[in-house]
């Protein structure tokens, strides 16, 4: 280890982010290659990252973003264990570069995202590497993206979350109302755009709560079906988002909200994602 100068320490240190005695020992397992040191230290993560697998990762940032023509958008969540961690402005711009390469690629699919090159290695490379700089659980647990004529964002206060929503207008003066309905899915997080969005594995469940329900209340066996429809219609106008009462306004849902805007506006689609 005498033969590693200190520049080298520190310059392997700025490339890495690594400590200065982790560095020092990587440098000197690889002969001073600082390829091989790299490696080292990526090692070293890996073998961090499976100790901690088990670890919860429900702290860490949210970030959302849009094209400069607003045609597409992503939202990715960089988790880690620990407030401390999430507020650090490193990890935070981290998560930001992140969702650009997101936004400049336009992967299908968030193993595809992992793939991409950052910084001269790729994303499940970097985030490795991240493991062994913070010495926590740290993963690119989230990525959503969407294309529509317009797409809005949105990123609750602190990171905490991330909404894109895509409207069916292209016309930049519904940004705001954009903005608007992607606080609406912060706040409510309803679990589809309209009716016809509902799974059919949902609606089968919901129908079969609302029959339980009324059976445990004593309704006799052939009031079950009408009284659970009920119920299902109702959890379509809690859950669904155009359904949804306007948190800005409770006199009116949020399809209505829209179509005082232009009687054509809608949601075509949105994506959500928040910590936890």
């Amino acid at each position: 280890m005498s033969n590693i100068s200190a520049a080298d320490v520190k310059k392997l240190r700025d490339q890495t982010g690594a400590g200065m005695m982790d560095c020092k020992k990587a440098l000197a397992e690889a002969d001073g290659d600082f390829e091989k040191a790299i490696e080292v230290l990526r090692k070293k993560g890996q073998k961090l990252s499976l100790k901690r697998a088990e670890r919860e990762a429900k702290e860490g940032v949210v970030y959302a973003l849009v094209s400069d023509n607003h045609k597409k958008g992503v939202v990715v969540k960089l988790s880690c264990e620990t407030d401390f961690v999430a507020k650090n402005q490193d990890f935070i711009d981290l998560t930001k570069q992140i969702a650009e390469i997101a936004l400049d690629s336009f992967p299908e699919n968030l193993d595809k995202l992992l793939e991409q090159n950052i910084n001269g290695i790729s994303i499940s490379d970097k985030v490795v590497e991240q493991v062994g700089k913070i010495g926590e659980k740290i993963e690119l647990a989230s990525y959503e993206q969407l294309e529509a004529p317009l797409v809005v964002p949105y990123i609750h206060m602190g990171y905490k979350a991330g909404v894109i929503v895509g409207l069916n207008k292209e016309d930049v003066s519904y940004e705001e109302a954009g903005k608007d309905v992607a606080m609406q899915v912060a706040a409510m997080k309803p679990v589809a755009v309209d009716k016809d969005g509902v799974d059919s594995t949902t609606i089968e469940k919901e129908i079969e709560i609302g029959k339980e329900q009324a059976r445990l209340e004593g309704k006799p066996e052939a009031m079950l079906e009408k009284i659970a429809m009920g119920k299902l219609n109702k959890f379509f106008k809690e859950q669904t988002l155009l359904n949804q009462a306007f948190v800005k306004d409770s006199s009116m849902t949020v399809d209505q909200y829209l179509k005082k805007l232009d009687g054509d506006l809608t949601v075509k689609a949105f994506r959500h994602v928040a910590l936890g």
